[in-house]
């Protein structure tokens, strides 16, 4: 018996997605993101999101849009990036940010879709991070409005750790190179980043394939995201998933002919 989570078009795998959502969203910077969901979920209008992602893409790009649209109240990242008006919704008082360091949050994202309520690290320990008061909200003023509260710390195997919550969110938008109509994944290269842990996290997974198979064409050995996780598959057409921007583009300039390398 064949399983088929295909949707007919990421408007569609979206559409249900209600206001004060929380959504996990794959990629790192530009770099993997479900451009094409993030999009369809800016058209459908939903607001006041929980956004669980690395960081909040780029001014103009990405949940970039979906910010600048007023559409997210809370961001869960580890950095600000290279997005102004992030950093300015932040500082205005106008968005709550939750930072947490990278690693953690990666396993947060994970530990949540493994059924595991939390966790200790050594990531934080000595700072703000398991000491609270980092600040989360700010006043329009520039005061803090809402700190980060203090989080346990025990001692295992003579090394302090900090106790940190596991991520589960109501939706996850994730990309792959390649799925099977079961939602089996295949990630390519460095794009494979925050997409399966953000996957797992989700209670709904929705992602965006590059390339969408038949179910056994991906070797088991091949699969990076079991299909267990993942309830919609959206096929994009081959001009779309051609579409891969990068925050930066640096290039070192032609050398003269007959210039030798420098040792």
């Amino acid at each position: 018996m064949s399983l088929d989570k295909t949707v007919p078009s990421a408007a569609a795998a979206v559409a249900d997605i209600p206001s004060g959502a929380s959504i996990a969203v794959g990629g790192f910077g530009l770099a993997g993101i479900p451009w094409f969901l993030i999009e369809a979920l800016l058209d459908q209008g939903a607001d006041d999101l929980t956004v669980a992602s690395n960081n909040c893409g780029v001014d103009g790009a990405g949940l970039g849009l979906l910010l600048e649209r007023g559409r997210i109240s809370r961001v869960i990242a580890s950095y600000v990036g290279e997005n102004k008006e992030f950093a300015r919704q932040y500082l205005a008082g106008e968005l709550t940010v939750e930072l947490t360091p990278q690693g953690t949050l990666a396993e947060r994202l994970r530990a949540g879709g493994s059924g595991i309520g939390a966790f200790y690290t050594p990531t934080g320990v000595g700072t703000l991070v398991a000491e609270g008061g980092l600040p989360w909200r700010y006043h329009p003023d520039g005061t803090v409005a809402l700190a980060s509260p203090p989080k346990e710390v025990r001692t295992f195997h003579g090394r302090e750790m900090v106790l940190e919550e596991s991520i589960v969110t109501d939706v996850a938008l994730v990309r792959a190179a390649v799925a099977d109509r079961a939602g089996n994944c295949v990630f390519h290269a460095s794009a494979r980043n925050f997409n399966p842990a953000a996957a797992m996290a989700g209670r709904l997974t929705i992602v965006e394939a590059e390339r969408v198979v038949e179910v056994g064409e991906i070797g088991p050995d091949e699969v990076h995201l079991p299909g267990v996780f993942v309830q919609r598959v959206v096929a994009l057409t081959p001009e779309q998933a051609a579409r891969k921007d990068i925050e930066k583009r640096t290039t070192r300039g032609e050398r003269p002919a007959g210039a030798q390398e420098e040792s």
